[in-house]
């Protein structure tokens, strides 16, 4: 099967458990400093825990080498920062907002295309200079169990490559941690229409192994996606040339539709434009933030939270905590300071 038939029905399959599932990064990470609510939080971290376990199984039975994200210090640490405070800003992670545009939401949509924009201008664009400023990957020549992708010998760092271990052993680690906390975190009570915080968590992480095994270079991703289709749809206007969209692009549009599907079904479809127009400005700049800080980091909350953390790479530890910052900051900014 063509890989970007793929990649569309992996995305309509994500874009249906995001709709249903109310799935939303900036919300989980907002809302347990705002008020207290760990329910998308602990849907997040079950998915985690199951592409963790997923992950490595995969590999160990050959059937996809593990390609955790290049460790570039700097680009993880400012272009997290930068992301986490977008996604307030924006009102959306990056997959929130794409798969909120398959709701009806017109700031979504202009948040997705500042988003995009921005990060191809950062990714192979006129602001791909930033990219030199940030330094050049950190990587290693540890490849136990040769689990691991590989360019020339140079691996990109996890926690088991760079004690040298063996995969499974950081893996089950951090699962049995990652279950104790979903098991001992007493979760908000919430009352849901769609998929509960168990089911969406279950769901989530075996979309993302599914996609693995489907694209095998990476699981899932939203901003190579988002930079395929605007290069390629800007770039390339020879209408008697192949155009080169590939397995992200089209997994973008997938999640729209998917969202757009789920939305319709569930009645829950509806154009939704804000009574304030300065409320466009916002999640513009919102979306500016998060594409360059998502360009220059090498990926966004799903490249590097939901795909990445399972890999353990020190890259998507990096950006997740200073994601969390940035985020944390932004809240406080403008809803707590005063």
């Amino acid at each position: 099967m063509d890989p970007r038939v793929q990649g569309l029905l992996v995305g309509i399959l994500f874009g249906i458990v995001l709709q249903r599932g109310r799935i939303c990064f900036n919300s989980a990470i907002r809302d347990v400093k705002m008020t207290k609510d760990n329910y998308l939080a602990k849907l997040a971290l079950l998915a985690i825990l199951v592409e963790t376990v997923g992950f490595q199984l995969a590999a160990q039975l050959g059937w996809i080498k593990l390609n955790p994200i290049a460790f570039v210090p700097l680009a993880q640490i400012i272009g997290g920062f930068l992301f986490g405070m977008g996604m307030v800003l924006a009102g959306g992670c990056a997959s929130g907002i794409t798969y909120r545009i398959g709701e009806g939401y017109i700031t979504a949509f202009v948040a997705a295309v500042f988003f995009g924009v921005t990060a191809s201008a950062v990714r192979g664009g006129p602001l791909s200079f930033v990219n030199s400023w940030m330094g050049k990957p950190i990587t290693t020549t540890n490849n136990p169990g040769g689990f691991y992708a590989s360019k020339d010998g140079a691996v990109n760092l996890t926690l088991a490559n760079l004690l040298n271990i063996n995969p499974w052993i950081v893996a089950i680690i951090f699962a049995v941690i990652l279950l104790i906390v979903l098991i001992f975190w007493k979760t908000t009570e919430r009352k849901v229409s769609g998929l509960d915080w168990v089911t969406g968590g279950i769901a989530l992480g075996l979309v993302g192994i599914i996609a693995y095994l489907s694209q095998k270079t990476y699981p899932l991703g939203i901003t190579g996606g988002w930079v395929n289709l605007f290069r390629t749809t800007t770039a390339n206007l020879d209408l008697t040339k192949p155009i080169p969209y590939n397995w992200m692009g089209m997994e973008i549009v997938g999640i729209i539709v998917g969202a757009y599907l789920a939305a319709l079904f569930a009645k829950e479809f509806r154009l939704r434009v804000p009574k304030d127009p300065k409320t466009f400005v916002q999640v513009a700049v919102g979306g500016i933030l998060m594409g360059f800080g998502a360009g220059s980091a090498g990926g966004c909350n799903i490249g590097h939270i939901l795909s990445g953390l399972p890999h353990l790479a020190i890259s998507s530890i990096i950006f997740t905590v200073f994601t969390l910052f940035g985020n944390w900051f932004m809240v406080w900014y403008l809803f707590e300071r005063r």
